[in-house]
């Protein structure tokens, strides 16, 4: 399942959980914290793993966490290279909370996924402003290709908050400006939602 029904989603105030199941989808983001007594992906021998994504908005930069999150960080890369996020769109958005994408096209259309995968959000990174994380069911393994990105830190999604929680595995680096110009849009319909034009890895 790739869809983020909302069921499992348990908001911070119950409004925000019956517009997040109202829209039968549920995501979150986050952004890098510090966890343990070192950065999120902080390894002396391990190069960055980047991605750079083109939107209708502008362009997201984003440094994943191969370390804290080896699955996830996995999963997300294998549906880059696969060119899968192309012409997808955010079709969620919910000021002062989260933007999500990753896994519906600008005519509405729900792509298909790969299986689901384990839920990493053990990892100890939180859900802070500017971080991405796996959107998924009320079943705490469900996530596919879709994410999201913290608009704000968004603690009651971090693991043992109210239930297992959300996996973060990357952060935007350079393009928050962009992000937040995303979350002002109005998506009521997905087909309005702000189109990913690509997404690549790069230095």
């Amino acid at each position: 399942m790739g869809k983020i029904n909302s069921n499992g989603l348990h908001g911070k105030s119950l409004g925000l959980v019956a517009l997040v199941a109202g829209l039968g989808i549920s995501a979150f983001f986050a952004w890098g914290a510090i966890a343990d007594g070192h950065l999120p992906g902080e390894d002396a021998g391990m190069e960055k793993s980047m991605v750079t994504m083109k939107t209708a908005k502008g362009d997201i930069r984003i440094e994943l966490f191969p370390e804290d999150a080896p699955i996830s960080v996995e999963n997300f890369l294998q549906y880059v290279d696969d060119g899968f996020y192309d012409a997808t769109v955010f079709h969620r958005v919910v000021p002062g909370f989260v933007i999500q994408g990753g896994g519906m096209t600008s005519n509405g259309a729900e792509k298909d996924t790969r299986a689901p995968i384990k839920n990493e959000a053990e990892n100890g990174l939180k859900n802070d402003r500017g971080t991405l994380s796996m959107a998924r069911t009320s079943v705490v393994d469900s996530a596919t290709s879709q994410f999201f990105v913290n608009l704000v830190d968004n603690d009651f999604l971090n693991n043992g908050s109210r239930d297992f929680g959300y996996a973060v595995f990357g952060k935007v680096v350079d393009g928050m400006d962009v992000v937040d110009a995303i979350g002002e849009v109005e998506v009521g319909d997905p087909r309005k939602g702000v189109v990913i034009e690509s997404a690549q890895r790069s230095e």
